[in-house]
């Protein structure tokens, strides 16, 4: 199974637009959404069929047994995370809580224990011979990243006679795209053309060469300043990275998007050229050594 990724430096370039196109013209068999703190691929995918769904547990945490505890404190002054509240008895703030485990050691009575907690609810949709993994993490949960691992675990092993997953990944270079990269054949970046944008992007490639992964950048929304879009060409020629072309800016795409489709099955400037970048990344990934 080739993995294509697709991720951006920074939120709203339009990578969950892109993804969404290249999942409808491929016909993916196997597709995830890896943005597990704000998922909305299912926005455009149209799951009919309700997920098998799975509660997600990350690191334990304190729980405090009304009945033992004294009230000493002891655990109130060695939390470095203000996650114990004082009261009769004394009580734990899930959401603070690092899991740590320290008021779990110093407490004399044992009144605390570390218990496994939800971190996330993990959804896997089946419709005909697709799959369609994707996750949302609780509120406050450290443990992205970790989710992001399992989200691709249980598309692949849905998935396993599937030739191509495309995978919707989440903004900026922290723990859950770290995840999303580890694995995957390629990485499409979709590059906004502002200075900011240029930034992020550049933090992207970065952290994809140090997996050694491939990495391939299209724009988005590229005649908005048409002068970054030359620059970010720019630096993928300086840097050997190819450049898969340019997306315009579309209001015919803001409205396939609001109506639940695909850019790619509406007939405007912005599906025609996202059609073009599938074209040349898909060459890409399966071996061609030119776009």
């Amino acid at each position: 199974m080739k993995q294509l990724l697709i991720l951006s430096g920074k939120g709203g370039t339009g990578k969950t637009t892109v993804a969404g196109a290249f999942i409808f013209l491929s016909k993916a068999k196997a597709y995830a959404d890896c943005d597990v703190d704000a998922p909305n691929l299912h926005l455009i995918s149209h799951p009919s069929r309700p997920p098998e769904r799975a509660d997600y547990f990350g690191m334990p945490k304190a729980r405090i047994d009304s009945d033992k505890c004294i009230g000493c404190g002891d655990c109130l002054s060695h939390c470095r995370f203000d996650a114990i509240k004082a009261g009769t008895p004394f009580s734990v703030k899930p959401s603070a809580c690092e899991g740590c485990g320290v008021c779990a050691a110093v407490c004399q009575t044992g009144a605390i224990s570390m218990e496994s907690a939800i971190a996330g609810e993990l959804a896997l949709y089946r419709e005909d011979s697709r799959v369609f993994s994707t996750a949302k993490l609780v509120m406050g949960s450290g443990t992205s990243g970790k989710l992001v691992t399992e989200v691709k675990k249980r598309m692949a092993s849905a998935a396993e006679n599937a030739e191509l997953a495309v995978i919707d990944g989440s903004p900026g270079i922290g723990c859950p795209v770290i995840a999303s990269i580890s694995g995957v054949d390629m990485v499409l970046i979709v590059a906004e053309p502002s200075l900011s944008g240029i930034s992020d992007m550049e933090r992207i490639v970065k952290t994809a060469e140090t997996f050694r992964t491939k990495t391939v950048v299209c724009v988005n929304k590229a005649d908005v300043n048409p002068a970054k879009t030359e620059e970010i060409r720019t630096f993928c020629g300086e840097n050997r990275i190819p450049f898969a072309g340019v997306i315009p800016f579309d209001p015919e795409a803001v409205k396939a998007v609001n109506s639940g489709k695909s850019i790619a099955e509406a007939d405007c400037p912005s599906g025609q050229a996202v059609r073009s970048v599938y074209g040349k990344v898909m060459n890409l990934l399966s071996g061609g050594e030119t776009i």
